[in-house]
């Protein structure tokens, strides 16, 4: 949005008068002013966002940690399901002892949480105890 008023030129036409008035000098730094310490600052810089960066990266991988523990149990459980519904139907298969010793690996993987790590051990603990039950079948 532009506001004009009855003098607008008068105003635009002071500024650009001023610049030409003051004459043809160029600013310029002579070989001897020039500073000496910008790379030191620059690497600091560069090392600070590079910390911040890895601690995002950390935050992050934390997150992604419980939430890959979570689907695991998640999964370890549901196979603990079908594998208690096919024992009680007659219809156990091999197929879901299988699966179950999938579901197994990485229950013991650390995510960072202690409640979410111990829940996952005693799934990791029934599990174990399962697929030793249906190895002596």
């Amino acid at each position: 949005m532009r506001i004009t008023g009855t003098n607008a030129t008068s105003l635009s036409a002071t500024p650009s008068a001023a610049r030409r008035a003051g004459g043809g000098g160029t600013f310029s730094l002579s070989d001897s002013e020039t500073p000496s310490g910008t790379s030191s600052a620059t690497g600091l810089r560069s090392i600070a966002n590079l910390d911040g960066l890895l601690a995002l990266q950390g935050i992050d991988d934390l997150l992604e940690r419980k939430k890959r523990g979570a689907a695991k149990g998640r999964r370890a459980l549901d196979v603990l399901d079908e594998l208690k519904l096919g024992m009680i139907d007659g219809s156990l298969d091999t197929a879901t002892v299988a699966r179950l010793r999938v579901a197994a690996e990485g229950l013991t993987e650390s995510t960072g949480d202690a409640g979410l790590d111990g829940v996952l051990a005693e799934i990791d603990l029934r599990v174990a105890v399962e697929l030793a039950k249906a190895a002596r079948r």
